[in-house]
Parts: C-alpha cells; structure tokens; sequence
C-alpha cells in the first residue's frame, strides 16, 4: 500500500489514541496534584514516572476492551458518553489493582481513584460532544441553494429522527413541529419548536413561511393519514411521508427516507398480528413449492418463505422473464437457500410429475392461474385449462408425492361469480374442498380481494393514465372494490396455511370496500394534477363479467372467526365426488377438443349461481355487513 494511503487511512485513529491517552495522563497528574496541594506540606510529584506509565497502561487496556475506538465523533451520542463514563469507571478499578500490586497503594490517595473517573469523563466526553455540534453547526460557505423551509407533522420518534437528519444534509431547514398531543405544545425538540395541533396546519404553514411539508408518522393508520394528507393538500403546498414501520423492517425502506404519499399509504389498515411462531415452525426447514412464483403475490410469497428459513424453495413459473427475476433476487439475497426454477406451466403433467420427483416439496403454494376478468369472458377453454385443471393437475402430483399441506389462492371473484375466471376459480375452490376428504394432503383455499400495485391491477393503470395526461377511466361511479397490499396478503395467506386441517377456505378481512371513483381522485390529487380539472375521469361501463360490489362469502357459507382477527373461515359446501369428478373429466375432454360450449355448459352445471347469470347488485360483502 501507498505509504501517504497508509497514513491517511491510521492518522484519524491514532489521534484518537493520542488524545484519550493525553487525557489520562492529564487528569491523573491533575487530580494528584489537586490532592496533594491539601497537604501541609506538599509531595512534588514528577509529571511521568513508572507509575503514570502504569496508569497509562491500564486505562488503554480497558478502553480497548470496552471498544472505545469503534464509535466515531462525528456521531456522538448519549451511548457513547455512557460507554466512556464505563470505560473510566474500569479504568479506575484497574488502576487500583494495577497499583497495589506495583506499591501497594502507597502514594496513591483513595479520593484520587473516586475522582479520577469523573474527571476522565468529562475531558474525553466534552472534545466528542464538541466536535459533533461543531460538525452539526458549522456553516457550509461554498454556493448553494437556499435550504428549503420544512414543517414536520408529528413530534414522535420518527419527526425527533428526522429532524436531525434532515440539519445535517443542509437542503432542508426544519422549521417547526405540529402534534395533536397538547403536553408537547410549546416543547423544544433540537431547538425546533412545537407549534400546534394538525388542524392548525394551513394557518402556521403561511405564519413560518413553510415551503414543504414532512408527514413523520409511520404508525398513523388510515384514517389519521389521510385526514393528514388532506391537511396538505389543502396548504397547496409539495408535502413527504416517512415509509411505514412495516417497509422498514422489511428492508424495503430506509427508516428517515422521504418519499412522496403513496395511495398504499391511505389505503393501508392497521398492523397485522401474526403467529410468527406458528409460521415458521411450519416452514423452517421444509422444502417448499410456490406455482406462479414470479407472479405479484408468488413473488412476495417467495420472499417472505425465504425469509422464514425454508430449506429449499422450488418455484414454477410460465413467465420466462418473471421467473429470471425472481431467481436473480432470491439468489443474491439469500445464497444459502436451496432454489430451483422450473420454467414450464402448471397444467402440464409431465412437468409437474418431474418437479414433485425433483424437488420433493412438502408444501405447496399453488398462486398459478389467469386473473383477467373481461379478458378471459372470451377465452373459456383457457381460464378451464389453467385454473381449474392446473390445480387439478398440481394438488393431485403433491398427494401421489406426499406433500404435507396444499394452498390454493382464490379470489373474491369466485363467491356468486358472474365472470368466466370467477367461476373456474370457484370450480378449482370445490376440488380442493372436496379432493381433500380423498386426500392425505391438508388442502387449504385462501380467499382474497384485490391487490395494491399487483399486476394488471387498477392502481398501476391508473398511474399510467395519469402520467400520460389522462383521461382515467372508471367503469362506473358507483363501483367498489376491497384492497389489499401485497406483503400483507402474503403474510396472511401464511397464517391461513398454519390453521388449516384440511377442506377449509379461508376469506381474508379485506376492510372496508373502496370506491373506485374516490381512488382515482385520490391518486389524481397525490399527483398534484387536481387544479382545474387537468385531469378529467371517464367512467366507460362495466365491463364484461365485472360485478358492481364484490363479495367474500357466499349465502350458504356459514362463516366463523378464527384463532387470527383478520382471517375468517367459511364453511365448505360439499359435493358428491364421483359426480365431480366425472364433469372435470368431460371439462379436460372439451379442452383438449377445444369445445367451449362444452366448457360453458360444465360450468353451467357445476355452479348454479352462475348458470343464472345474474350479477350481485348492491350486495355487501358478508365481512363488510358484520363490521
């Protein structure tokens, strides 16, 4: 190494030492001499001799052990402080025995060694603290841009954080904090005032000549973050969020990173509360197979099964590109996994025979199927083939291969449905209710709405029609649908994997139904392209297959709570399994002939609500009624 390298890259440290090492020497001499000055007659004392170079020693012994050299001035803190206050309380003790076995403490004052430690403290803790205020203070002289004017909405934890970080990047000047808790009204965060409540927001927003506002309230919920958001838009002034508390931990965040409010962000429900415990105990060690797995929700799926500690995790997945991403991600993030990608479809069976023969997996994740409702009204054969005899095809090679548990991923489409993919879903809900009475395999249904940002969904559409100026369309003012995040249905698709026995589906409380007029209002507003209708909304009529209202239950599924608050179970309706059987083996005659009539007649048959035809109107979920 370059010798001015090498220099350059010891110097900071062994000042360190150097200084820390003065500072012994300065406070020992310093309180002997204070000691020895109450003598009649005073003992001189030599500014360095065997015993100061003892001393010297035993302190540096004990600030190596306590690490005293890992934390760096810059970043000073209470912490620190505290470990030096140890650190010369050991040192003093140190000293002591050090002394008493060189002289036996003879020319040693006991009030030296009660004195000294406090003395040290505060001569290495004073230049630390310093040097970070000077850092923190100190005036940048070269050309910039005036710092931009910030008001904090919430004076937690997060705003405290915050702040601090947003003084030391220079680009932003905090200017006051609003909090609706009236004991901290007044109060001084890093010199930063208190000003007042959320509600006084539009008034001391003008009052403090605020040019952005920070919304520094990761656990808010719903309804508080909105009423925030609302609070900001109504300023006309550029406004941030802090990520939730549940990004961060997942690593998807930095905790003090601004970002612009997301429609999650509003659309986000309270923290859900999992048995972590159960789940991967479930998980921990098994090998596990997730269908669709570079899909939205395998994807998230994948991830999270990863995180839990699987010993191996095989993903089968149609989509070349999705299935290349997925395995790039999981094999950086997580090496010691065992992975293995299968690019083929779940209807095929010879794929499925190989893979189960492969990879062994004793739990199944079955997330493969065909989504899109007004695309798949005229692709029956399709919706058939992938989501109905797929799961076939994949439940029956996990029971041939002993696989412990089975998981189907349903839809709300499924109850009452009036579409070509609900009613398929439906089909493949009654095999596996059914299949698994004939069955070793716990097979287990999870029923859920719709997913934030999941692909295909409203929300990124919406996006892209905002971008590009608009229109956004709406197929009706009145339309509604329930929304859920991706982390979250995965975690609780999960927990309904743990208490299932088998036979069982289970709906997942997806909150309060969303008006999908007031979503794209939202999402035009959180663009800032509100003024002056800049945007306008087209609503283009329902479309084919599409319900008005969504459902989670159907009339005859008696429902009940379950050991999870956000998690119900619905009551399975059974049916003669010869008679199923014996249609399922008509439907994959049709398919391979390519008989769509056929097809629609077999789904005429299985599912009465759907011969009807007749779309919910104005129905409320059941969930929705018992809230």
């Amino acid at each position: 190494m370059h010798p001015r390298k090498l220099m350059a890259g010891i110097h900071p440290r062994l000042a360190v030492v150097a200084h820390d090492m003065f500072m012994v020497w300065l406070a020992w001499t310093t309180v002997s001499m204070m000691r020895w000055s109450f003598e009649p007659i005073p003992t001189p004392l030599a500014l360095f001799d065997n015993e100061v170079a003892l001393v010297l020693a035993a302190q540096g012994l004990i600030f190596w052990w306590t690490g005293l050299y890992r934390g760096l001035w810059r970043f000073a803190s209470m912490p620190d402080i505290w470990n030096i206050f140890r650190a010369c309380l050991f040192g003093a003790l140190a000293i002591a025995i050090t002394l008493f076995l060189y002289n036996r403490l003879v020319t040693v004052p006991r009030t030296v060694l009660a004195i000294y430690p406090l003395v040290l403290s505060i001569l290495l803790g004073g230049p630390r603290l310093l040097y970070r205020y000077w850092k923190d203070s100190r005036l940048d002289f070269t050309a910039r841009a005036p710092s931009t004017r910030v008001l904090v909405l919430g004076a937690g934890k997060a705003g405290d954080a915050l702040v601090r970080d947003l003084r030391r990047e220079n680009r932003y000047a905090p200017v006051g904090f609003l909090d609706d808790n009236a004991q901290l009204r007044g109060s001084r965060l890093h010199g930063i005032p208190v000003l007042g409540t959320l509600d006084q927001l539009p008034q001391l927003a003008r009052e403090t000549a605020a040019e952005m506002l920070v919304i520094a309230m990761p656990a808010a919920n719903k309804a508080q973050m909105r009423r925030a958001v609302d609070l900001c838009e109504s300023c006309d002034l550029p406004f941030r969020t802090v990520p939730r508390l549940e990004d961060v931990v997942a690593g998807r965040s930095s905790f003090n990173e601004l970002k612009e409010v997301a429609i999650e962000d509003l659309l986000g429900r309270e923290q859900v509360q999992l048995d972590w415990t159960a789940i991967r105990t479930r998980l921990a060690g098994k090998r596990v197979l997730v269908t669709g797995g570079g899909g939205s929700i395998g994807s998230e799926l994948c991830r999270q099964i990863a995180r839990l500690g699987a010993e191996s995790l095989t993903v089968l997945e149609l989509s070349e590109f999705n299935l290349y991403t997925i395995e790039q991600e999981l094999r950086r993030d997580y090496p010691d996994l065992l992975f293995n990608a299968w690019l083929g479809d779940c209807g095929d069976a010879m794929t499925c025979e190989r893979m189960f023969a492969s990879a062994h997996p004793e739990v199944v994740f079955h997330a493969a199927a065909y989504k899109h409702v007004p695309l798949l009204q005229g692709q029956v054969r399709e919706a058939f083939r992938n989501n109905v005899l797929g799961t076939r095809v994949v439940a029956e090679a996990a029971d041939r291969h002993g696989a412990e548990s089975f998981v189907l991923i349903s839809t709300d489409k499924a109850v009452n449905p009036t579409s070509v993919m609900g009613a398929c879903k439906r089909v493949a809900e009654i095999f596996c209710q059914n299949f698994a009475k004939q069955s070793r395999v716990r097979l287990i249904t999870v029923r859920f709405g719709n997913v934030l940002d999941s692909a295909g969904s409203v929300v990124p559409r919406f996006r892209e029609q905002i971008r590009a100026g608009g229109p956004v369309t709406v197929t009706h003012p009145e339309i509604t649908r329930y929304f859920m995040t991706i982390p979250e249905a995965c975690q609780l698709i999960l927990q309904a994997s743990v208490l299932g026995q088998g036979g069982e589906i289970f709906a997942l409380d997806m909150g309060e139904p969303v008006r999908i007029r007031d979503l794209a209002e939202q999402m035009i507003r959180l663009a800032g392209k509100h003024e002056s209708g800049a945007i306008s909304i087209v609503y283009t009529g329902l479309r084919p297959g599409e319900k008005l209202f969504e459902e989670l239950f159907h009339s005859q599924e008696d429902y009940s709570d379950t050991a999870n608050a956000k998690i119900f179970l619905a009551q399975p309706r059974t049916m003669a399994w010869h008679s199923l059987t014996s249609q399922l083996r008509h439907g994959e005659a049709a398919v391979r002939d390519f008989d769509e009539p056929a097809l629609q007649r077999i789904l005429d048959q299985l599912l009465p609500e759907f011969e009807s035809g007749t779309p919910a109107k104005g129905v409320v979920a059941a969930l929705g009624a018992r809230q």
